[in-house]
């Protein structure tokens, strides 16, 4: 009987755990009221073993519960992979797109495409520019691919918790790419979409890391990111914020709304309460919202006032 390696027995083992986590950090992040219907359409797990599971137990036990039947059918990391894309589809409001949009030359008609032949293609030109990277893809309707790339590093894995969206629609200009931790892999990105979007068949081009943003490559979202950092300058400056670590809002007003009738409506007592932020470096975290797109531009003015005013403590009174 041929017996294996020490080592390659230890890494086998060690890719299941990966794997196995992986699945529980993703299904964990679904919510209880779209579960059962982000399963299905995965159809991954049969219904028979969908039936044996107990959706009311705690969140962690049916977790458990799920990702050992992931193991009874041997599941892979792109099985992982493309249970994600689909809660991602599902979740896809809460994501922040950039929009590209590529031209043709001169006289250069609409290729006829091949789906498959884009993906085996698309696939191979990262591994051949990127040494560590996992690419999964997604059909979805109106003819577009649902692309989920873990990035990795010379030296690192790919890191799959952090991973970056392209919605593609075929036989046009456009693609989406979700924000990714690693910028500098977007100009990557565009040029295989710009180079599949020309004459020159995807799979003869070599493309490096080096390379720079095609000039035909439009960020159509441009201007707003120009407008977000412009307002956010005027408010918080150039320079490093103070440091402060919380701000604290006492509240006392009366509840208002556009809707008639309820019970909030007719109290006549103000609400009170206490609403506190906190952050190692509060001014700096709260000056990076609206560029990372987490939220619009100007801030309300009960959080930039904070440097002007030289306080944080308030208390909000009805006027």
């Amino acid at each position: 009987m041929r017996r294996e390696p020490a080592g390659d027995v230890v890494r086998a083992k060690q890719m299941d755990e990966t794997v196995s986590e992986f699945f529980r950090r993703t299904i964990l992040k679904i919510p209880l009221t779209e579960m059962m219907t982000i399963l299905k359409t995965w159809n991954f797990l049969s219904e028979n073993q969908l039936q044996t599971v107990n959706f009311r137990q705690r969140k962690e036990s049916l977790v458990q519960d799920l990702v050992l039947l992931c193991e009874e059918n041997r599941a892979s990391l792109n099985d992982a992979a493309l249970l994600d894309i689909i809660y991602t589809q599902f979740h896809r409001h809460q994501k922040v797109w950039d929009v590209f949009q590529m031209s043709k030359g001169p006289g250069e008609d609409t290729d006829l495409f091949d789906m498959e032949q884009f993906k085996s293609s698309f696939k191979k030109i990262l591994k051949r520019a990127l040494k560590n990277v996992t690419v999964s893809f997604r059909d979805a309707e109106e003819n577009a691919v649902w692309i989920r790339i873990a990035w990795g590093t010379q030296y690192r894995k790919p890191n799959q918790y952090k991973p970056a969206y392209v919605v593609y629609y075929s036989q046009t200009p456009y693609a989406f790419t979700s924000s990714s931790q690693l910028k500098s892999n977007l100009p990557l990105l565009g040029q295989i979409f710009e180079t599949h979007n020309s004459t020159t068949p995807l799979q003869e081009r070599s493309l490096g890391l080096d390379i720079n943003m095609d000039s035909r490559i439009i960020h159509e979202n441009k201007t707003e990111k120009e407008r977000v950092q412009r307002v956010t300058q005027e408010i918080f400056g150039d320079y490093p914020q103070p440091r402060l670590e919380f701000a604290q809002y006492k509240l006392e007003t009366k509840f208002k709304s556009d809707l008639n009738g309820g019970i909030l409506a007719e109290r006549e007592e103000p609400l009170r309460c206490l609403v506190k932020f906190s952050s190692p470096h509060l001014l700096e975290a709260l000056k990076s919202l609206a560029p990372a797109g987490i939220a619009d531009a100007p801030l309300s003015p009960l959080l930039t006032c904070i440097p002007n005013k030289g306080m944080n403590y308030f208390k909000i009174r009805d006027k």
